[in-house]
């Protein structure tokens, strides 16, 4: 045996270990990552990397459809906020500018 493989030896089952452990933690990624595509209706892909959906019952399109139905509600509702913050902001601004031009007023009367 030469003196660099006498080295060599003894760090031989930690490579052996960490390369065994990289590997079983990106099946593990994968699988996960697998698991997460299919419980959230995410298409998978297959062998030749085309698209295979995942079977759905008619509990989860009933679920999409109540989701939509909320999501458009929430939109809806969002733009009508978004439409009164604006009116809010004008009041604002414009109280803003007369209230500075009451004050210039003033100021021009004491001065007088």
């Amino acid at each position: 045996m030469t003196p660099a493989a006498a080295e060599i030896l003894p760090y031989v089952p930690a490579i052996i270990f960490g390369a065994l452990a990289i590997g079983a933690a990106s099946v593990a990624g994968w699988v996960y990552t697998t698991r997460l595509r299919i419980k959230n209706g995410y298409p998978l892909d297959g062998a030749w990397g085309q698209t295979v959906y995942p079977k759905t019952d008619q509990e989860a399109v009933e679920r999409v459809k109540l989701l939509s139905q909320e999501n458009a509600q929430l939109r809806a509702e969002l733009g009508s906020f978004k439409d009164r913050l604006a009116n809010v902001e004008k009041i604002i601004v414009e109280d803003t500018r007369h209230l500075s031009t009451e004050i210039e007023s003033l100021r021009t009367i004491d001065k007088h």
